[in-house]
């Protein structure tokens, strides 16, 4: 049961950051500030689903590496810290902030300052589990290995 809540919580995961990440750049482009607003104001709500598949995702591979923590296992737990870091210093914090301030229409430049930070944080983010998630498929054998 372990190997099936794994993968389907890492995806689960990016996908909710992808969502994240999407709604905002095209409220951003195409919509009024209204939309704009709506969608801030849903994105923290999104961490009722975000939260419990990171955890999950988590969880299960500290279950499944045992001990290990050498080759792509290891490489998998360092990029761990960076990424609960970045999401509990930096995109939350900047996901309840930028909420608070659309909901109020105060769109200034510290509104897009941070949006900006957010963006680049949360694509931060979605490399390193895209990474995670390339390197599980490897560890499964579901991506052949690059030659060394």
């Amino acid at each position: 049961m372990i190997r099936l809540i794994h993968p389907v919580a890492g995806a689960l995961a990016i996908a909710t950051i992808g969502t994240f990440r999407l709604s905002t750049v095209l409220s951003e482009l195409f919509a009024s500030h209204a939309t704009v607003a709506a969608a801030k104001g849903t994105i923290p709500w999104g961490f009722l689903l975000l939260i419990p598949a990171l955890a999950a995702a988590g969880g299960t591979a500290i279950s499944m590496a045992k001990d290990r923590r050498a080759g792509l296992i290891g490489t998998k737990f360092k990029r761990m810290p960076f990424i609960a870091g970045n999401g509990i210093l930096i995109l939350i914090p900047s996901a309840l902030f930028l909420a608070s301030k659309a909901q109020a229409a105060e769109f200034d430049v510290t509104f897009y300052a941070v949006q900006v930070l957010e963006l680049v944080a949360g694509a931060t983010n979605i490399t390193l589990l895209a990474l995670n998630m390339r390197d599980g498929l490897k560890m499964r054998g579901r991506l052949r290995r690059a030659p060394v």
